[in-house]
């Protein structure tokens, strides 16, 4: 593709802007090569005909998916707008105010407190790949921690840089506060503490309020962390440079003086401070100048009692602290001391001077000789020496001159007393520095100081250079790539201009040492050796004054007043100041009093410069966002001009030039699959597929590079197969949609069809209804009609019919009344009838009376059969009631005979007087058979109690006999005892063991030692886990442990109990602490410690414990001794034990939760892989030997089944669970948080998906009861809060109301590093963030961001009785426990 190619409508290019700097514009027509305009859209839908050079067209804006990138060198397009763009996108959108760019680690000031830098959030970096994780100065600092310990490299650097404000200081004591977090010494000297209490006494006396920055640090500080072999701090030594001397006697406005005053007066009234007759600084020439004496949220006094603390934290006494305070309370009284002039030529001043007579009380100085040579100055010539007064003005500065030169010679003493603090004894084995330097600084009037600061950053920047191509050389090398020469902007001119011989710096010091030297002499130099010789350094037309040195950041122009600046001795030109004095702070050696503060700037320089060329340096550029000192507010003017100074652009340049993006080919292959074909992909070597791919996709084999691990693109080529991809996803789109719409419109057109054919069946019913409805009519009509005839025909044939009947029935009555007449036997023929219906009523009867009758002797033969089976179980108990059961039976025969005499008799008697019998005789057969059983039942309660009694008589006779036969087996153990082993070698052995036991303890007790000793070796020593577990009973080590106690309770020995018991708990002390980091052992000895804890109570004899026990059990209660004090000492170990078990296996699953819980993409198909730029993840460079989610399912497997082999209650085992997965979730919900590119949708249901792999784990072992699942809650709802839909506010709401195991903190913080992984995402909008915080500003939770991974849930011992008698434990053979015989 042609660079014309590329500037086609919906590209987006930058133009630039008189106040943004530069602001995005999109193309709306094609542009062709030679057009001499652009036609471009703002982004406020103006439209704009932008005139371009065909030569120089402008910068084209990356995709808006490398927008917010970690790494600058991730984004395709690199130069001053992408890099702006970036910056700002981040610092303001994302609230991140770290930025890697290449090797450099941008750090922007965001003047707010971050919760980002707690210990967890140290401990999250430690072990870190620096781009595993979000830019951070601690992944600066772990990377030349690492670098030095765990890559044995050289000693390390890191160099701070930037202007005042920007954050340097800050930056360089969070790098001191990491390495004495990680590196803690193993001594009690505390020294990392010492290191970082260095600090705040430094930034006391060396920082100072600016108009840019509350707490500007003053001078340039190199502070050396040594370490040991070991790489632990040892101690520390700094070296300052360039402290700005005229602070002292001036500030501009509302600028301060150091802080160290403030302090001093603030603590004026203090008892300790009252002989320094201070006040307030308002009272003080040198602190009242600026006219802001005090800053805002700064409280001077607290300030003040932290430097004391410091200062005894560093071993400083309160001698040497008040010498200090002394000496700065002299410099404030020698700042109001009044200097009148006394003519035209002579100053004066009075010997009653109240601020004169304090400086010299304080400093022990003669006050007459301090006044005269205050005013008058020796001049030293070869032949005499001339003493000449001086005017109020010379008096003046001298008296200034003398103010900086003790201030400059105190801050060195402090210096050089913190370093002695901080020495060590021994040999140092490796070093990190830390340099916290000013950056490039120009201001309207520039001082000598500003000059020296440049010219410092000027030998920085060009160490920067070499070592970044240094490293762009190495990693060319390293990829076999050929390396091409890069033009570069080379600053040695600039540094020869004034370094070298006849150089600015070598003129000024000669200008120095003569007699008669003035800044007009020293500047005509400069214009006759340079003006026109030199490009680099330039005359002002309109001025004879200054001149204008061409630094790599920007133009630098001085005006010639450093006379004042550059003394050789106090004053350029005067004879020095004599102070005779004790104070070891005001002395000087004489060959430092003759050096210039140029020279001796330049020497100091130079030996930095050597210790930094020796070391491997890393890069912090602090930037200042604003001058306002707003939180998160982004000028982009400054942000842009301070880019420029700190070299940051430089290097985008530089990398510009070459293949600035670097692609693994896992990456590549991840990322842009989507664009390779079938074919393509059928090949087995991924570096085949994407050499193949790329070959395809660019034509132009010169816009990349393969490789041995890498794919090297140039600029833009990453944009292009972007745009390729998001081309390629947009057509998958769009064959999606058309899909997906031709469904919905062939399902609107069958539910038309159907709403058709559904209306045409209702309006076709309708009308058949109506026709049906005319058709009924007319039928119901004719049947109406047709009723009515018929009716009519009907009647008339009845009436015939009934007319003919009426006729017969005449005739036939007739007829019946003469037979009547005829015949008379009617009467009997009625009776006959009446007979038979009396029959069939009475038969009915009696039918029913036998079968009620057949029922009850059914039911009799049933009692009967009842009756014999009692009578059989009572004669097989006792043979007394058989003439009971003749009765019975002969009862049962009579009652048989009565109900067949009744049943037939029934048929013949009258009923009512039947039934009257047979209840009356059933009545009394009913009394008669109750008495009886009543009177067997009684007799079956006697013989119960008979057999109880003879079965607890046998009892009773069954323990006397185990009595016996215990007794027995323990005479005769200790016969065989004693026939095997001599009295003189169980002496020895115990007297060894316990030397408090006395010889003549009885051979019993001596054996029983033996015993103890033999058992615990056994237990202890030559136990092992594995092969006790098999077949055995859990806890089995502890029942015979118990067994011993029960045994020496028996005894009633005390002494023997307490021994075997100390015995006991020190063998486990030391089984542990030799198996410290055996899981297994751990596991195994947690287990038997509990067991043991429970049968010390379930055996204790105690009321709340026997309960639970079977009387066989009780039994076995110690009957003696009362062991709670011990049951105490054990459940203190168990909990020991059971913490070292929890740290063992949290140690052995730690390394895989970050990479299976978070990088393993479980789901196949969705990946979140985007580029990474210089700083690549270490899970892109390899996709072997990486943990995965099944990696952790096992190893989680593995604890669970090493416990239930080891018996560990159920309850403790849920404990530890819960402990386990709170690690997994805490630890990845971390790191979720650290980890931009790991925030979004995709990684979100990436997360889902192994928290479902988790509880369908605990599912499967049945631990839904540990409450395990509650502590992956915060995990899961923050999987859920990338998956979530953030634009409404009903999604602002929603998200509120379910995220309430997050914290406010996190939420934001989740939400403003969302990372949209394709185009078609959408991110979160600085707005819905705040909607979102504004929602939750209610809730009570901390500012603490990360969780806490040392947090540990209480543990509880639950009380879990044994179920197994001792009598029925069998010690196997494998525990080679023969010695023991039970008793």
């Amino acid at each position: 593709i042609t660079k014309a190619q590329r500037y086609s409508p919906y590209n987006r290019v930058w133009i630039p802007d008189s106040e943004e700097v530069w602001q995005s514009a999109e193309i709306t027509k094609d542009y062709k090569a030679g057009d001499r305009f652009l036609h471009v859209q703002l982004e406020d839908g103006t439209e704009l005909n932008y005139p371009v050079d065909p030569s120089a067209l402008p910068p084209l804006r990356n995709p808006d998916i490398l927008v917010g990138e970690n790494d600058l060198t991730a984004l395709s397009y690199l130069h001053e707008p992408a890099v702006l763009h970036n910056l700002k996108v981040r610092f303001v959108e994302s609230r991140l105010i770290y930025t890697y760019s290449g090797i450099i680690l941008v750090a922007i000031n965001p003047y707010k407190q971050l919760p980002i830098y707690g210990d967890a959030i140290i401990h999250a970096y430690s072990g870190q790949n620096m781009g595993d994780m979000d830019p951070h100065i601690f992944a600066v600092a772990e990377e030349a921690y690492k670098q030095m310990a765990r890559f044995s490299v050289k000693n390390q650097s890191i160099i701070v840089s930037g202007e005042s404000g920007a954050g340097k200081t800050v930056s360089a004591r969070y790098t001191m506060r990491y390495f004495a977090t990680v590196s803690k010494s193993s001594s009690n000297a505390h020294v990392e503490d010492k290191v970082l209490a260095s600090n705040p006494i430094t930034e006391a006396v060396g920082n100072a309020k600016t108009t840019r920055n509350d707490n500007s640090s003053r001078f340039g500080k190199y502070t050396e962390i040594s370490f040991d072999p070991s790489y632990r701090i040892i101690g520390a030594n700094m070296r300052t440079y360039l402290l700005e001397k005229s602070r002292v006697v001036f500030q501009s406005e509302n600028e301060r003086n150091y802080h160290i005053f403030y302090q001093l007066c603030a603590s004026a009234m203090q008892p300790e401070f009252r002989h320094l007759k201070l006040g307030s600084a308002e009272e003080f020439n040198y602190t009242r100048m600026g006219g802001s004496t005090t800053i805002e949220g700064v409280d001077d006094r607290a300030n003040m009692i932290e430097t004391q603390k410091t200062f005894a934290l560093l071993g400083l006494r309160e001698d040497f602290q008040m010498d200090v305070f002394k000496t700065l309370a002299a410099i404030l009284h020698l700042g109001n001391l009044e200097i009148t002039a006394v003519g035209d030529e002579r100053s004066s001043i009075d010997l009653e001077d109240s601020h004169l007579n304090m400086f010299c009380e304080l400093l022990e100085l003669n006050s007459d000789k301090m006044a005269q040579w205050l005013c008058h100055r020796k001049i030293i010539t070869t032949s005499e020496t001339v003493i000449k007064p001086m005017t109020k003005p010379q008096a003046l500065n001298a008296r200034d001159a003398l103010a900086k030169k003790i201030y400059s010679h105190l801050f060195d003493f402090i210096v050089e007393r913190i370093n002695q603090a901080l020495q060590f004894s021994g040999k140092q084995h490796t070093f990190i520095g830390v340099l916290d330097i000013y950056g490039f600084e120009t201001f309207d009037v520039n001082s000598f100081e500003q000059f020296c600061i440049n010219y410092a950053n000027e030998k920085l920047q060009q160490q920067f250079n070499l070592h970044v191509f240094k490293l762009e050389q190495e990693e060319y090398m390293k990829e076999d790539i050929p390396w091409t020469l890069i033009d570069f902007y080379d600053n040695q001119p600039v540094i020869d201009l004034i370094e070298a011989k006849m150089g600015i710096l070598e003129l000024l010091d000669e200008e120095c040492l003569l007699p008669q030297g003035t800044d007009e002499n020293w500047l005509q130099k400069l214009y006759n050796n340079f003006v026109n010789k030199n490009a680099l350094f330039e005359k002002p037309r309109m001025s004879n004054t200054s001149f204008i040195v061409q630094h790599f950041a920007d133009k630098f122009r001085l005006c010639a007043s450093f006379f004042q600046d550059n003394p050789a001795p106090i004053s350029p030109f005067s004879s020095t100041i004599s102070i005779k004095s004790a104070r070891p702070v005001l002395k000087s050696p004489n060959k430092q009093l003759r050096m210039t503060v140029g020279s001796k700037f330049r020497s100091s320089l130079s030996l930095l410069m050597e210790t930094l060329n020796a070391t491997t340096p890393h890069y912090v550029r602090c930037i200042k966002p604003n001058d306002e000192k707003q939180p998160f507010e982004f000028d982009s003017k400054r942000v842009a001009q301070q880019l420029r100074a700190c070299g940051v652009l430089e290097t985008i340049r530089i990398s510009a030039q070459s293949y600035p993006s670097r692609w693994t080919y896992i990456e590549f292959f991840s990322r842009y699959s989507i664009l390779m074909t079938q074919q393509e992909l059928s090949f087995n070597d991924k570096k085949q597929i994407c050499k193949t791919v790329l070959q395809r996709l660019i034509q132009d084999p010169n816009q990349y590079q393969f490789g041995r691990t890498k794919i090297f693109f140039r600029a833009g080529q990453v944009a292009y197969l972007e745009k390729l991809r998001s081309d390629k996803l947009r057509h998958a789109c769009i064959v999606i949609q058309k899909g997906v719409r031709g469904w919905r419109q062939r399902r609107r057109f069958l539910r038309v069809k159907q709403a058709a054919v559904t209306i045409q069946q209702y309006f076709r019913g309708q009308r058949a209804v109506r026709y049906s409805w005319l058709t009924l009519k007319q039928t119901w009509a004719a049947i109406i009609i047709q009723k009515y005839c018929r009716g009519y025909l009907v009647r008339k044939l009845c009436q015939l019919i009934q007319v003919a009947a009426v006729t017969i029935q005449a005739y036939t009555r007739g007829f019946l009344i003469v037979t009547d007449r005829c015949y008379c036997f009617l009467p009997k023929m009625l009776e006959e009838h009446k007979a038979v219906i009396l029959q069939k009523y009475a038969r009915a009867w009696l039918a029913r009376r036998r079968f009620q009758n057949i029922r009850r002797f059914v039911l009799n033969i049933q009692l009967s059969y009842r009756v014999q089976r009692l009578q059989k179980k009572i004669e097989e108990q006792v043979g007394v009631i058989s003439h009971f059961t003749i009765l019975l039976f002969s009862s049962v025969l009579n009652l048989t005979c009565c109900t067949y005499i009744v049943l037939h008799l029934q048929f013949f008697m009258f009923p009512f007087v039947f039934k009257r019998v047979l209840e009356s005789h059933f009545q009394s057969q009913k009394e008669n058979y109750e008495k009886e059983i009543e009177g067997l039942n009684l007799k079956v309660e006697h013989l119960s109690q008979d057999i109880n009694h003879l079965q607890k008589l046998f009892r009773e006779e069954n323990d006397i006999n185990d009595g016996i036969r215990l007794e027995v087996s323990r005479l005769t153990s200790e016969n065989l005892v004693r026939s095997r082993c001599s009295e003189a070698r169980i002496v020895s052995v115990i007297w060894q063991y316990n030397p408090k036991l006395s010889v003549a303890q009885s051979p019993q007790k001596l054996t029983l030692y033996f015993y103890i000793m033999n058992l615990m070796t056994v237990l202890y020593a030559d136990l092992k886990p594995r092969g006790v577990v098999v077949n055995m009973i859990p806890g089995l080590p502890a029942h015979i442990l118990f067994m011993c106690v029960r045994y020496a309770d028996y005894l009633n020995d005390a002494d023997m109990l307490k021994s075997f018991i100390n015995v006991t708990i020190d063998g486990i002390k030391q089984a542990v602490k030799e198996n410290s980091e055996d899981f297994e052992m751990l596991s195994f000895w947690l287990s038997n410690t509990y067991y043991f804890l429970n049968c010390l109570k379930q055996y204790s004899g105690e009321e709340e414990f026997m309960k639970y026990n079977t009387p066989r059990q009780n039994k076995n209660c110690l009957k003696h001794f009362d062991l709670s004090e011990y049951r105490q000492v054990l459940s203190d170990l168990a909990i020991r034990i059971y913490h070292q078990f929890v740290l063992v296996m949290e140690n052995n699953i730690q390394h895989m939760i970050v990479p299976g819980m978070l990088e393993y993409e479980s789901l196949q198909g969705i990946s979140g892989l985007k580029p990474t730029g210089f700083r690549k993840r270490s899970s892109s460079i390899d996709d072997t030997d990486t943990y995965t989610m099944t990696s952790i399912l096992q190893q989680l497997s593995y604890f669970y089944s090493t416990m239930c082999q080891n018996g560990l209650d159920s309850e403790l085992l849920k404990q530890a669970v819960k402990q386990l997965f709170f690690l997994i979730g805490a630890v990845t919900l971390n790191s979720l948080f650290l980890r931009k590119d790991m925030c979004s949708c995709r990684k979100g249901m990436q997360i889902r998906c192994n928290i479902s792999y988790l509880e369908e784990w605990l599912k499967d072992k049945n631990l839904q009861g540990s409450n395990a699942k509650e502590t992956l809650e915060p995990l899961s709802q923050a999987a859920w809060l990338l998956q979530v839909k953030k634009i409404t506010d009903d999604d602002a709401k929603e998200i509120c109301e379910h995220c309430t195991s997050l914290s406010t903190v996190q939420i934001v913080k989740i939400l403003n590093s969302y990372t949209p992984i394709d185009d078609f995402e959408k991110r979160v909008t600085p707005s819905f963030v705040r909607k979102v915080q504004a929602m939750l500003n209610n809730r009570e939770d901390g500012p603490q961001l990360m969780l806490d991974t040392k947090y540990h849930f209480q543990v509880t011992f639950p009380f879990t009785p044994s179920p197994h008698d001792l009598e029925m434990i069998q010690v196997p053979s494998s525990f080679k426990l023969g010695f023991l015989t039970r008793v």
